[in-house]
């Protein structure tokens, strides 16, 4: 991948979308974990939470991805994104400081997730100083 200085993570336990990306280009990456998650229900009298556990390998991918960007927002509709920066944070500190925002989003398209990020990022530009 060429390097562009902004990038987007769209995130769930499924799959995981990164865009780096200019105001008019844009170069995407899909990754997905070995074993995705499916739902859990949750049973009466059973041991445990219901929840899956972290997949540490399938956040380190998307992290690595990402490394070389200097402004990054991060969105997906549940908890993965959440995941996805306590990772950061745990694992890659120096990635924390890049992170502009975190919001939530159902699935839009690959489209309507780009002009999302380039809205975000011309304001959000605004007020900070690009370094790479």
């Amino acid at each position: 991948m060429s390097h562009h200085f902004h990038a987007l993570v769209w995130i769930d336990h499924r799959e995981a979308k990164v865009f780096h990306f200019s105001e008019d280009e844009s170069e995407a990456l899909v990754i997905r974990p070995d074993h995705p998650t499916h739902h859990l229900h949750h049973k009466a009298n059973e041991v445990g939470s219901g929840h899956a556990a972290e997949n540490q390998a399938y956040f380190h991918e998307v992290t690595q991805a990402i490394a070389d960007a200097g402004a990054i927002l991060i969105t997906g509709p549940a908890n993965a994104k959440t995941e996805l920066v306590k990772h950061i944070h745990r694992h890659d500190p120096r990635l924390v400081e890049k992170i502009a925002g975190i919001e939530t989003s159902d699935h839009p398209t690959d489209g309507a997730l780009l002009d999302h990020a380039r809205r975000y990022f011309r304001a959000e530009d605004r007020m900070t100083p690009q370094e790479g």
